[in-house]
């Protein structure tokens, strides 16, 4: 008889140590060639993927991460259209009127125009006129000429070209900021599906191991029920036990399948097909377990200053104000009178002389002025008050954001320190709960308690290491929430 409860004594308190924790092997990292691949540790047999593995394959290869990068190229193709109104241009104008046998004019003007930053428009050309009924304010012959055109009012600051050069600048910039806005957003959800990942993968290592002792105390009981040591209502105490564990553990593989669906969302291949991850794959907290527990807080002042100088939110905030900064100096040069002065120096003939021998408005030369402003200039004033109301609304959203951000901080900040605190507690709670199931036994091996006890006090630890192996997760996650917070994950 004593010999039987020794065996069982022994059996219990060697399996108490077996589900004491999860194994806290170190990640190797994934290297990513042509396919994916998971790294594998010492045990060539085990294959760990680590959330910074996930962090790495999701920049690299998922859509959402390559739809960001190609926003930015339509940015920078954006911003070269933009360049190409100041691009030069060679035209040509030909004409040729003959009617009832007479040739009234032949016409031919090849002309090279060069518009300039500064609103300037500089231009050289030939111009050849020849026929019966040439108009007498035109010049026959062949005669070449250099000019500008000068706005002197209106776009003379700033006119439509330069206003969408800058705005296109602007958006390249703004380009990078969403770009990492998207994929914050992105890391953060593949960090959530990780982490949920990882505690029902722990959940399933403490019932897998939980069935397997009660498996063998059953077959202990039952051995003893026969040879008349225990009732046969320990035999049912034992039953109901294995049966309760058996079906958490159904409900653990339930969760561990379908959270690795939701994982495999995010790992992509490099062939650019999606890649489902197998099940004999298991996660892993780079550095260990106590690397996240025992790490320093981050100084939530810096956090904060860190957001509000480098969160992408808010960086669009800014790149959306200085465009309408861009829009509004261009509405407001639409309210000034337009004056476009219009002067061409002449020579004849299709060589261009070297100086111009002559004042520019003494002799070969042409000029015009057209001047013209709307009397009541309401499109104007409409576009420049609607702009300036855009500015406003925007600074307004801008300051409810940053207030939104710093909160969010400030609660993931909150709760970090919080589940550290937990995690602390919870892990004394559960030695202490191990320290009873395991005097539980004693009693029970010398007759001075029961398997009901016994199994009261093991569901106890169970629950108490599954709530903390769902602390560690939460914990892990929380300080991912707060990199994603300040906007930078790192």
């Amino acid at each position: 008889m004593m010999r039987a409860m020794n065996f069982f004594l022994g059996l219990s308190l060697g399996c108490i140590g077996i589900i004491g924790g999860p194994k806290n092997t170190l990640a190797q990292p994934i290297t990513t060639k042509e396919t994916l691949t998971i790294s594998t540790g010492s045990n060539q047999a085990e294959k760990t993927l680590s959330a910074q593995d996930v962090m790495q394959l999701v920049r690299q290869f998922h859509p959402i991460a390559k739809q960001a990068g190609i926003q930015v190229q339509q940015a920078a193709a954006k911003l070269l259209a933009a360049r190409g109104s100041f691009d030069p241009v060679l035209s040509q104008r030909m004409a040729e009127k003959t009617f009832d046998g007479t040739s009234y004019y032949e016409y031919n003007n090849p002309e090279l125009s060069l518009p300039t930053w500064f609103g300037v428009e500089v231009k050289a050309g030939v111009e050849t006129i020849n026929g019966n009924r040439v108009n007498s304010s035109e010049t026959s012959g062949t005669s070449n000429y250099i000019g500008i055109s000068v706005p002197l009012g209106r776009d003379l600051l700033m006119d439509k070209r330069r206003a969408a050069l800058q705005t296109a600048k602007v958006m390249r910039e703004a380009s990078y900021a969403e770009q990492q806005r998207m994929l914050n957003d992105l890391l953060l959800d593949a960090q959530k599906s990780y982490w949920s990942w990882y505690k029902h993968f722990q959940v399933l290592q403490v019932l897998d191991e939980a069935v397997a002792i009660n498996e063998k105390r059953m077959a202990f009981v039952r051995g003893a029920f026969r040879q008349g040591d225990r009732p046969a209502l320990d035999t049912t105490e034992a039953l109901a036990q294995l049966q309760q564990l058996q079906v958490q553990q159904q409900e653990a593989q339930l969760g561990l399948r379908n959270s690795q669906l939701e994982l495999s969302v995010f790992l992509w291949t490099a062939e650019e097909s999606p890649y489902l991850l197998p099940d004999e794959v298991s996660p892993i907290v780079p550095g260990g377990e106590p690397a996240i527990e025992s790490s320093p807080l981050p100084v939530l002042d810096s956090l904060l200053l860190s957001a509000r100088k480098n969160h992408p939110e808010l960086l669009l905030y800014n790149y959306k104000l200085q465009a309408l900064s861009i829009e509004k100096r261009y509405r407001f040069q639409q309210l000034l009178p337009q004056a476009d002065l219009h002067y061409n120096f002449l020579q004849e003939g299709s060589r261009f002389a070297n100086t111009i021998k002559a004042p520019l408005f003494d002799n070969n030369f042409q000029y015009g002025l057209k001047m013209s402003i709307p009397l009541r200039l309401s499109a104007e004033r409409g576009n420049y008050k609607n702009t300036k109301l855009t500015i406003n609304y925007v600074r307004w959203e801008q300051d409810l954001k940053s207030t939104q951000i710093e909160n969010k901080v400030k609660a993931y900040f909150n709760e970090l320190v919080n589940l550290r605190k937990q995690v602390a507690l919870q892990t004394k709670a559960y030695a202490n709960y191990y320290l009873l199931q395991r005097g539980e036994e004693v009693r029970f091996s010398i007759g001075e308690s029961s398997l009901f006890l016994v199994n009261a006090r093991e569901n106890k630890r169970l629950e108490a290491l599954q709530k903390l192996q769902e602390l560690k997760a939460k914990l892990a996650l929380a300080s991912y929430q707060l990199s994603w917070a300040t906007g930078r994950f790192n």
